[in-house]
């Protein structure tokens, strides 16, 4: 097998296992609170993390780089998996991924606000209308419990286009995955506390789901699926196997209506198709 066809393959699984996260997400809430799921899956994979950083003898980040680290951190670790936490309170999974579809535009955005990259006019056209079509699909909901969803969720990708945009320049010089490692391991001074603080009362009523959609999204979502990705980025190339990010949101999709028996739309999937063409614009212009 070729070293292009196994980056692929590790690229595949990689983004199978992210667009897992939503739909295990909302299995956790359904019966743990928001703020203890998010905290307990930070913690469990920071722990994971630290062990990795010390066996494999990796270098501390050095001083200059701590600020995009704690940004990174602050987005992606904390704050994406706690509001997406929220959202899916209120939305389905498959609500969710639609809003998800905008994380590289998001993404693309941040690189050319703090960055410095330059963006050609047509890039901004794909932007717009992708952002158009899934805003226009949020209004079209209704539901004062739906729009807080959505509220939720945008803001989640947002901050997460953030967090994205400053580990891509932290990967450059550290490594994409030690990237992830320290964002995790800086977290859980903040994170554990809060994890002890939100336990469970009655940790026997809650039910095997529950638990399961936890230690998915903390072993799975926070962890493994960056060690493939990232491989798969190195072994492929980014421009090859970066381009799987497409059809992130159709798996996710697909697994939102597998295992959670959620009725996926044509106006959800069209909205999705839609967000996924202006992505796959944008790059092209960016």
């Amino acid at each position: 097998m070729t070293t292009s066809r196994q980056g692929l393959i590790s690229g595949l699984l990689g983004i199978t296992l992210f667009a897992g996260s939503l739909p295990a997400t909302r299995l956790a809430v359904a019966d743990l609170s928001p703020t203890f799921l998010s905290a307990a899956r930070v913690s469990i994979a920071a722990i994971i993390a630290l062990v990795v950083l010390i066996v494999l003898r990796q270098p501390l980040p050095k001083k200059k780089d701590i600020t995009s680290l704690g940004i990174n951190a602050f987005a992606c670790v904390i704050a994406y998996p706690l509001l997406t936490a929220y959202a899916l309170q209120h939305i389905t999974a498959g609500q969710s991924i639609v809003f998800n579809g905008l994380l590289p535009l998001c993404t693309a955005f941040f690189a050319f606000l703090v960055g410095d990259e330059k963006m050609k006019p047509l890039f901004w056209v794909f932007a717009a209308i992708g952002a158009s079509c899934v805003i226009g699909y949020a209004l079209s909901l209704g539901g004062e419990g739906t729009m807080q969803g959505n509220l939720f969720m945008l803001t989640a990708v947002v901050i997460c286009g953030l967090g994205y945009t400053e580990g891509a320049k932290l990967s450059r010089k550290i490594g994409g995955w030690q990237v992830m490692c320290w964002a995790l391991v800086v977290s859980l001074p903040i994170m554990l506390p809060l994890c002890l603080w939100a336990l469970p009362t009655e940790p026997t009523l809650i039910k095997s789901d529950a638990w399961f959609g936890l230690g998915y999204v903390a072993i799975f979502s926070s962890l493994m699926g960056f060690l493939f990705w990232y491989r798969g980025l190195a072994l492929g190339g980014t421009a090859s196997v970066g381009q799987l990010q497409l059809i992130q949101p159709f798996i996710g999709l697909a697994l939102a209506a597998l295992v959670l028996n959620e009725v996926i739309t044509w106006p959800m999937l069209g909205v999705t198709v839609a967000a996924i063409i202006c992505v796959a614009g944008a790059r092209k212009f960016a």
